[in-house]
């Protein structure tokens, strides 16, 4: 094999390998930035990501990776909604993170809703009985991608149930939809006014 490269070439080439084999590092999330963009989100999320109408999600508190897995979905067209399909289509991943990293750091209101002890107590088996705590966490509050379910709109939460249910729900990998294909109705409102009135 001919030698094509001279001795000063071949100690540039092995000086800048371990360069060439690091990934870029991303400049990491700004909350503040995030705190900035999230003005206009506050308009149906709330105040710091606490929504006070029933059929929009709370964002406070829940994981970051979730909140920006989420965003990507609806820019993507992966997930559709009248007013997040448009308000995201223009964001940057960096709009993202910083919204995420901002989200995530606010601490969730605690929940207006007073789950009868009988009513809780059932949600809670149901919550065991179908697993959500394998996902979710033991205290339902959301992991890595996957969102916190204590505390949240039960509006909200009854639909997204009900959209995994009749397959109308956008789910990445299909975990969600195979969950809940055996929870009644009855089940799902169960399930929901639990979940909404954790504390």
């Amino acid at each position: 094999m001919v030698n094509v490269l001279g001795r000063g070439a071949r100690w540039l080439l092995v000086a800048a390998l371990p360069f060439m084999a690091c990934p870029l590092i991303a400049p990491a999330a700004d909350p503040v930035a995030g705190r900035n963009k999230a003005q206009v989100c506050a308009a149906c999320h709330g105040t710091s990501g606490n929504s006070a109408n029933p059929a929009v999600p709370s964002l406070a508190g829940q994981p970051a990776q979730f909140i920006a897995t989420q965003l990507i979905m609806f820019r993507e067209g992966n997930r559709k909604d009248p007013q997040m399909s448009p308000a995201t289509a223009n964001m940057t991943n960096t709009d993202i993170d910083d919204l995420a990293a901002y989200f995530s750091a606010q601490p969730l209101a605690p929940s207006a809703r007073n789950t009868a002890p009988a009513r809780a107590a059932a949600g809670r088996r149901l919550s065991e009985q179908y697993h959500c705590v394998s996902c979710h966490g033991t205290a339902l509050k959301g992991q890595q991608h996957i969102p916190r379910l204590a505390g949240q709109q039960f509006e909200y939460l009854r639909t997204q149930l009900r959209g995994f249910k009749a397959g109308t729900r956008f789910d990445m990998d299909g975990n969600m939809t195979s969950a809940v294909q055996a929870l009644p109705d009855t089940d799902v409102e169960i399930l929901a006014d639990y979940l909404a009135g954790m504390k």
